[in-house]
């Protein structure tokens, strides 16, 4: 990924708020407060325990961008390691399975969600805009699916 500049740590929002139910409006990702925002997310998801993904949404931004690394994660089998996608989009996922998930915008709560165990997503890196497309399975691919509901305003509950 390419290098992004210091993060400030943003404050996580908390459901019902209206943002998380908003679709988040496609971004530009090589505009330089988007590249501030991908740097926020890191900041953010780094101090915040458990918590392997962020999306836009959940620092109140209602725009199609999300931070994930799920690289500590016990249930993890690929990763890509550290990383944020903007305007992400699934293009394919099979095998759902239902699994307990939880959400940093639902504190103290978890569900079961029915998920794909194989995806193949495509998004854009910030600062340079390029598209890249990543495979991957298990933990991961479940991680995905729920930031990118979260840039299209769905929450798992």
């Amino acid at each position: 990924m390419p290098s992004l500049p210091e993060g400030r740590v943003l404050d996580v929002v908390r459901a019902p708020a209206r943002v998380l139910s908003t679709p988040g409006a496609p971004v530009d990702p090589t505009s330089p407060d988007i590249v501030h925002l991908a740097a926020d997310l890191l900041a953010t998801q780094a101090v915040s325990p458990g918590c392997v993904g962020l999306a836009a949404a959940q620092v109140g931004v209602a725009a199609a961008i999300f931070s994930l690394d799920v690289s500590a994660h016990p249930k993890t089998r690929t990763c890509h390691g550290r990383y944020v996608l903007a305007n992400p989009e699934i293009l394919s996922a099979t095998r759902k399975e239902r699994g307990r998930e939880g959400c940093m915008s639902v504190p103290d709560f978890t569900g079961d969600v029915a998920r794909a165990r194989r995806l193949t997503v495509r998004g854009q890196l910030p600062v340079t805009g390029e598209w890249v497309t990543l495979t991957t399975d298990a933990f991961e691919a479940i991680a995905l699916q729920h930031e990118i509901d979260h840039t299209q305003g769905l929450v798992f509950l």
